[in-house]
């Protein structure tokens, strides 16, 4: 088996998705699509299509919990520019651990923070060229 994206979904708990959702939406200026059912609520982020890969903002008191040290760690989408973020992300109410740090030119960079809700949550960017060339 190949995957052309190893990631199709995923999952950043929440102990106050209301304020996780302002975080979110502040730091990349986007609008997150609410998506409550009795047993969770979610905000998912924006998608061009149904097939594209997302995610959402998850809160159920028994199922998940945040963690700034613990569980995997995904890399969100900063292009152009994992700064621009970077830059929003104190005001917004998170902390920057990791700063804006270069991969290699081919790979472009990458930044870690934490967000509102305690989860360790990385940012990565590639170079434009990469991007044309991808």
């Amino acid at each position: 088996m190949v995957f052309n994206n190893a990631i199709s979904w995923f999952e950043l708990p929440t102990t106050d998705i209301e304020r996780a959702q302002a975080f979110y939406e502040a730091i990349f200026d986007i609008k997150m699509i609410p998506l409550d059912n009795p047993n969770m609520k979610m905000r998912m982020f924006p998608v061009s299509s149904p097939m594209s890969i997302s995610g959402a903002l998850t809160y159920n008191t028994t199922f998940y919990k945040p963690s700034a040290t613990d569980g995997p760690m995904i890399y969100l989408n900063a292009n152009p520019d994992v700064q621009i973020i970077l830059d929003r992300i104190p005001a917004a109410g998170g902390n920057i651990l990791v700063p804006k740090t270069q991969i290699s030119p081919e790979y472009g960079y990458m930044a870690v923070f934490t967000d509102t809700e305690g989860n360790r949550v990385a940012l990565h960017s590639v170079p434009q060229q990469a991007q044309d060339n991808g």
